[in-house]
């Protein structure tokens, strides 16, 4: 793909997982109004957060179909319902009021079934346009502007909620629009990629993607439902603990919440510009990334310091912008563009389990003392960072097509590529770089 159009689609492409992340993190502000204005609890309030991200579950089913029917005629109609949610969750508090709570849970499930069929899928659609060291980099972008909506989100959160704590959803379908029109009009969907096998056929190549690498895939899946857990469960502290703790409030706190996440940006699209040059660096980034946020979760119980408060979960925001661009790529490059949307949406949904635990795990914890939340996240990450030191192996970073599966049937031309080899051209070539996997010489 050329420069120019290249660098057009993935602008358009980015601000698919830019409106999205704005669906949770830009509610977390004014959570504490929406607890005040209904009398909730710590868990009923965090269910506002878990209710959009519940119907996750169902993004592989639209990468199923994403994979059948094409890209954009699943991405596009769950934008439409997603700005839907937002109005339905908007307008039942100003109707209803003090009544309007299971309306708006019920809006928010509305958005999460819409967001179901967006970011993951935009996710597989970026691996279908770029290829080699551009698709690291592009894939690195769209997880920046995963990361630059959830910095702008709580100063956006916080400044819409001053006119209103119900504004925030009505901002949704507002900001909706463009998003649309950027991917109807400027993304040129590939028409050569789509699954023509019958459904037994295709749900037999996803087994066999999974029975051979498994260890990996589940691992990474892991490792993203664990990073986002505790993003979203440590923001969602952040924010009760800055208004009661600090006295924070409306912007000012905003921006303190996203302080976290803007080192989590930065990281992202760094990586993400570097993984080109040293893709067998994916899995050691991954397991440093992790190793930082446990190490950080497990500091903030020994300095009880507001200062190193906030160094404590920036570093835990670098750990994650480290590990996600890289499991980006490791999921979008194992298997071929037919099988490559209900893949990588399963590793969006347990993501979004990730992002719908969070909260009320946290919440739970904080109710018996924050270091039992502290020293948790922190145990966690470092268990998931041992899995990926065992199981994430390169010999498993395989490119699409490398095995592309027709009727049960491999096509000759389809090689396997050393992928070191790919992205990084100054290495020479060794024996065995192309012979089919499963022949070649594997890495110590």
């Amino acid at each position: 793909m050329s420069g120019k159009s290249g660098a057009v689609t993935i602008a358009a492409i980015s601000g698919v997982p830019f409106i999205m992340v704005l669906g949770n993190s830009m509610l977390i502000p004014v959570l504490p109004e929406i607890k005040e204005a209904f009398n909730l609890s710590q868990i009923k309030v965090s269910m506002i957060i878990t209710a959009f991200s519940v119907p996750g579950l169902l993004i592989p089913l639209a990468g199923f179909l994403s994979d059948r029917i094409g890209r954009k005629k699943i991405i596009i109609p769950g934008l439409i319902l997603y700005g839907l949610g937002g109005i339905i969750a908007g307008l039942s508090a100003i109707f209803f009021q003090d009544k309007a709570y299971t309306w708006i849970v019920g809006g928010r499930i509305v958005q999460g079934i819409g967001a179901a069929g967006t970011t993951p899928i935009a996710m597989a659609l970026t691996g279908d346009l770029f290829t080699g060291k551009q698709r690291s980099k592009a894939l690195g972008v769209v997880e920046a502007a995963n990361g630059m909506g959830k910095v702008l989100s709580p100063v956006l959160g916080a400044a819409i909620g001053l006119i209103a704590w119900y504004a925030t959803f009505l901002f949704f379908p507002a900001i909706i629009i463009p998003i649309i029109l950027g991917i109807w009009f400027l993304v040129k969907e590939p028409r050569g990629n789509r699954a023509t096998q019958s459904v037994s056929q295709y749900l037999k190549a996803i087994k066999k993607v999974f029975e051979k690498k498994s260890a990996m895939l589940l691992t990474s899946f892991l490792a993203g439902t664990t990073a986002l857990l505790i993003l979203f469960g440590i923001l969602f502290f952040l924010s009760d603990y800055l208004e009661k703790n600090v006295g924070l409030n409306g912007i000012i706190k905003g921006a303190a919440i996203a302080i976290p996440v803007l080192f989590m940006c930065i990281s992202s699209y760094v990586t993400g510009l570097f993984l080109k040059k040293r893709v067998k660096l994916m899995k050691w980034l991954v397991v440093i990334g992790l190793v930082l946020v446990a190490i950080a979760l497990a500091s903030l119980n020994l300095f009880q310091n507001i200062y190193y408060f906030f160094i404590g979960i920036s570093v835990a925001g670098i750990g994650t912008g480290l590990l996600l661009p890289c499991l980006n790529t490791i999921i979008t490059s194992t298997v071929a563009s037919e099988e490559r949307g209900l893949v990588t949406s399963i590793y969006g949904s347990v993501r979004f389990l990730g992002v719908a635990v969070g909260p009320p795990l946290f919440g739970y914890l904080m109710g018996i003392s924050n270091a039992h939340m502290y020293w948790g996240g922190a145990i966690l990450a470092g268990a998931t960072a041992l899995a990926a030191l065992l199981f994430i192996r390169v010999k498993d970073m395989t490119q699409p097509g490398e095995q592309k599966q027709s009727g049960g049937m491999t096509e000759p031309p389809r090689q396997a590529v050393n992928l070191e080899f790919v992205f990084n051209p100054a290495r020479k070539p060794m024996p065995g770089d192309n012979k089919p996997e499963g022949t070649k010489k594997q890495d110590p």
